[in-house]
């Protein structure tokens, strides 16, 4: 297995390991420890989001010192003991904190995109974006049934056993790959540096924190939306269904590779967004079926298409730099997400995330033209190709 197969497998366990309660924060904390609250699931959740804001740009000045490779090594055993620590927390606040000091060591994982981007050509780019996308949806998808079934047949703390297992193999992957003596991020040419300003990025990252913000609305009480309008106490099947975006991301990746690199254009699947999600907040489970899928084709276009913009108007030697910026704004976005996802439920109730949602990805549009556009460089066609 070569360097660019090991590390797109690290990206695949860590998403696995990290996201199998993520659909499920509801009926763990019910189950575990009484708290029933849909504004203690958000403000946790937010709390995940928040710590990881403010862990990667930590780490990555850390890897301007030490390899990324080396420097998850030991990130991932401390992830790992904290998970085996979160499996015999007791009280609600001891969770709290010590799942918190795993999040800190998790999130230092994200250095491998910038990583595994620096080793692409830049030709390269869109498609290796796309790819990891895959992989990231992919990972949610079995992240989300293993951790159903676990909660299905197991305890919901035996969650955390499965995740520190995952960081531990992590860690073998990183031994195996230090010991073949990695290499670093190609040698940048003078002639790429970045010139000028760096408010390009900033612009960028208001777009994500919009776009972040609209599309993980939906996310947190999706599951107990799912099995009151479906009528269904399967936490397998609801996974499953959780998960559907990750099948259309893949089905994404297909298409714009037999289309050779062309793609729906931004404005176009932000508007299949907003009728996925506006079936979604139907209340019927047809409905949202058919949503969730125009839902995860629009999340995964766009999503591909910033995270390219990124990369054009960055160059190799700040990738990991301007990436921590962007994470932070994606995560910010994920943030208010959480405190409003619980604090709508709880006033108006558990389709509401879903017209909310489809406003911010009608404003995401809107936005896209007056931030971005400006932001790209003179001599690089604008990627927005066809319709």
């Amino acid at each position: 297995m070569n360097l660019r197969t090991s590390l797109i497998a690290m990206t695949a366990l860590a998403v696995i390991s990290d996201t199998m309660l993520i659909p499920f924060y509801p009926q763990y904390f019910a189950s575990r420890f009484g708290e029933t609250r849909p504004e203690h699931v958000g403000a946790y959740l937010a709390a995940i989001c928040f710590t990881v804001m403010l862990a990667l740009p930590f780490w990555a000045r850390v890897a301007q010192r030490v390899h990324p490779i080396r420097l998850l090594i030991w990130t991932q055993l401390a992830a790992g003991l904290l998970c085996l620590y979160c499996y015999w927390a007791s009280a609600l606040l001891e969770f709290w904190l010590v799942s918190l000091g795993m999040i800190v060591f998790k999130g230092s994982y994200l250095l491998m995109y910038p990583y595994v981007m620096s080793l692409e050509e830049p030709k390269n780019h869109t498609q290796t974006i796309g790819m990891l996308s895959v992989v990231v949806h992919f990972g949610a998808i079995l992240g989300a049934v293993v951790g159903g079934l676990v909660l299905q047949v197991l305890e919901p703390r035996d969650v955390f056993v499965v995740m520190a297992l995952g960081d531990f193999l992590q860690m073998a992957i990183c031994g195996r790959l230090l010991r073949q003596e990695p290499p670093r991020a190609k040698p940048v040419h003078p002639l790429e540096h970045r010139t000028g300003s760096v408010w390009p990025i900033y612009r960028l990252c208001l777009l994500m924190l919009l776009f972040y913000f609209s599309g993980y609305l939906v996310k947190p009480f999706f599951t107990l939306y799912w099995e009151q309008v479906a009528k269904v106490d399967h936490t397998a099947l609801t996974g499953m269904v959780y998960a559907i975006p990750g099948g259309m991301a893949l089905l994404g990746l297909w298409l714009n590779r037999r289309a050779g690199g062309r793609q729906q254009a931004l404005p176009g699947a932000m508007l299949l967004g907003v009728c996925g999600l506006m079936l979604q907040a139907g209340e019927h489970a047809a409905l949202i079926v058919i949503g969730q899928c125009l839902y995860g084709w629009s999340m995964f276009q766009v999503t591909v298409r910033l995270d390219a913009l990124l990369f054009e108007l960055s160059t190799p030697e700040a990738y990991a730099a301007d990436y921590s910026k962007i994470n932070f704004f994606q995560q910010l976005g994920v943030v208010g997400s959480s405190f409003a996802a619980g604090s709508l439920v709880s006033a108006f109730g558990l389709a509401i995330p879903f017209v909310i949602g489809a406003a911010g990805f009608v404003l995401t549009a809107l936005a896209y033209p007056l931030l971005v556009r400006p932001a790209l460089p003179a001599a690089t066609p604008v990627i927005d190709k066809g319709v």
